[in-house]
């Protein structure tokens, strides 16, 4: 029974898909252009809002400390959540093993408000100000979980014969890791680290109860801005925000492309060869 797959219903339903999806940011980049300070009226073509954005010491100071958080966090959390992985997919069966795995993926389910609220009242026991490294802290806890998700995935198909051969030719197990097994799972390592250092950025519950006086991340400045009354700057900041990850996810795309197009051909070498 043939299918016809681009019916017209299939047609329909994803025209209206991606409608609903992306006419609101087309609207919202178009608005950063308005000349107008009503951000619902078009008064004419203007880039005003863009320089009245750079001029504004609140939202430099909010990007730059969130981008600061998200390096940072996302560093760190994959760091310890690459360690975690490897503890749970090569650890074998130790004590401790259902717990630990369960305190491992426990924020992927935690609600973020009984997160947020837990660090909150963790801070204030120890006596902890809230500021930059609290906000850090809070973000390496959450994105943490997601790192090992990512790298633990990867480890689960990984050929550890090739680790064995290493071995088996003079390496010690920790020259093997650094030559044979690092290499081959960073891509995913680096998917891990761009996963957490989004997380990071987009973040703004947990945000909002670990941050404190002169430690405003951008999520939390546009949301309390929004709520005083919506300024064009923010459709500026938001069209900033959107044209950096479009080219991230560009670049991205292209080196995945190149990485599979080089190993397509390693391939082919590798066989015409045998």
């Amino acid at each position: 029974m043939n299918v016809n797959r681009f019916s017209w219903f299939n047609i329909t339903s994803l025209t209206l898909g991606f409608a609903f999806l992306y006419i609101p940011i087309l609207l919202l980049i178009v608005f950063s252009f308005n000349e107008s300070k009503l951000v619902t009226v078009w008064g004419g073509f203007s880039t005003k809002w863009y320089t009245s954005l750079l001029q504004n010491d609140g939202f430099m100071d909010a990007a730059w400390m969130t981008l600061k958080v998200a390096v940072v966090s996302a560093t760190i959390a994959t760091v310890l959540g690459t360690m975690a992985a490897l503890v749970m997919i090569r650890g074998g069966l130790f004590r401790g093993r259902t717990l630990f795995s369960g305190m491992i993926y426990a924020p992927l389910v935690m609600p973020e408000v009984i997160t947020g609220l837990s660090l909150l009242l963790l801070f204030v026991a120890v006596g902890w100000d809230r500021g930059f490294w609290t906000i850090t802290v809070a973000h390496i806890t959450f994105s943490m979980c997601y790192v090992a998700v990512v790298v633990s995935s990867r480890l689960v198909t990984f050929d550890q014969s090739l680790e064995e051969a290493a071995l088996d030719l003079g390496c010690n197990k920790v020259s093997a890791f650094f030559q044979i097994t690092l290499p081959i799972i960073a891509p995913s390592i680096v998917a891990a680290w761009l996963l957490a250092f989004t997380l990071s950025l987009d973040d703004l519950v947990i945000a909002s109860f670990t941050s404190g006086p002169g430690a405003t991340t951008l999520p939390m400045k546009i949301y309390s801005q929004v709520r005083l009354g919506l300024s064009p700057e923010i459709n500026a900041l938001s069209t900033i925000l959107i044209v950096i990850v479009s080219c991230g996810v560009i670049v991205a795309s292209l080196l995945t492309k190149r990485s599979a197009l080089k190993k397509s051909q390693y391939e082919q070498q590798a066989n015409a060869s045998a």
